[in-house]
């Protein structure tokens, strides 16, 4: 526990803290962070209207962020999702592989990984630099799978070492210690995970048989997962996923394919054919804005690859090159945006 600052301190001070580089006030014998503005990131200013019909607001720059993926790399990668091209160096983290996370429109967050890492870190997707420690989670897990909110993050599945059924929760804007949400329907590790602003959709794993349930929760509510329906096409490890604010999109899975299948948020059951991706990989790492959803890194075989595509989520169709990561160590990590469909 820190210690009290001195009681010398007026209230009111403000002081840089050098280790989060945020900008903290002296109020009630404690030090607290101060909430600053972010840069837009080249955002159109106000609401638009996507493909799918949906009043919402998309920033023309929104980030697509994706963190390190081997036990060799400690890079995080970033590009902006509406202009293809190649991905830029962001900074760096303490996490390695088989960690995940989400993001709100400022923030990203991510936890866990190998060798059952318990330790939760963050970002500010705007501004470039390294990870922060943010907290932890109750068990050191790797294999896990993350999907947010503008508010939360929900963290489930994995192994510790053992398949465990767990979902933790944390509030984006609050650093701090992960809670108890409730619990899959299955305990299995090596899920794919995306959200809508009201829904988190679990889908896929591993319990050591691919599996192609889906599970659902309502991410402002504790509780157990419930049955959403099945994986008709893409089944098994990491069955990747990204989303707009009405559709979810199951990206590849494990053994390799080439499929893309969606669902719908608002109405369960099973899920369809999108289209399929220009190279068969498993260990996909995908995120979106409401428009856009790309892939990024994965393995083809026993070979990773930096290679990443995208699809426009509100039309079936195939997935198209976009560009390259920084590294093929992208092999199975994190992926988020400040631009995805549960914001």
């Amino acid at each position: 526990m820190a210690l009290k600052p001195p009681v010398e301190v007026p209230q009111g001070a403000i002081r840089l803290n050098t280790d989060s580089q945020k900008l903290e006030f002296f109020a009630q014998d404690q030090w607290w962070e101060m909430a600053t503005d972010v840069p837009n990131l080249g955002g159109n200013g106000g609401p638009s209207t996507d493909p799918t019909g949906n009043s919402a607001d998309h920033p023309s720059g929104a980030r697509a962020v994706w963190t390190a993926g081997t036990a060799s790399t400690d890079i995080i990668d970033y590009v902006t999702i509406t202009t293809q091209g190649n991905a830029h160096d962001f900074g760096n983290t303490t996490l390695r592989k088989y960690n995940s996370g989400g993001a709100s429109n400022t923030r990203g967050v991510f936890g866990g990984g190998d060798p059952n890492v318990d330790t939760i870190e963050y970002i500010t997707i705007s501004v470039t630099g390294n990870a922060i420690d943010f907290g932890n989670l109750a068990v050191g897990t790797r294999y896990v799978a993350g999907c947010s909110n503008q508010t939360r993050l929900l963290i489930g599945g994995g192994k510790t070492p053992s398949f465990v059924d767990t979902i933790e929760y944390l509030t984006i804007a609050t650093r701090g210690d992960a809670k108890d949400f409730g619990n899959l329907t299955l305990a299995r590790s090596n899920c794919g995970a995306v959200a809508n602003p009201t829904r988190g959709v679990f889908a896929g794993g591993y319990t050591p048989t691919h599996q192609n349930i889906i599970d659902f929760v309502t991410i402002a509510s504790k509780g157990d997962a419930q049955d959403f329906g099945d994986i008709t096409t893409s089944v098994g490890t990491n069955s990747t996923q990204c989303g707009s604010t009405t559709r979810g999109i199951v990206w590849g899975g494990y053994p390799a394919g080439t499929n893309i299948d969606y669902f719908a948020f608002a109405t369960k059951g099973n899920t369809v054919t999108f289209g399929d991706t220009t190279m068969t990989m498993k260990y996909r790492n995908c995120t979106s804005n409401t428009v856009r959803g790309l892939a990024g890194g994965g393995q083809d075989g026993p070979g990773n690859r930096n290679t990443i595509e995208y699809i426009t989520i509100a039309t079936t169709g195939d997935a198209v090159d976009f560009g390259d990561l920084t590294t093929d160590q992208h092999h199975s990590c994190a992926a988020f945006s400040n631009g995805h469909g549960g914001l």
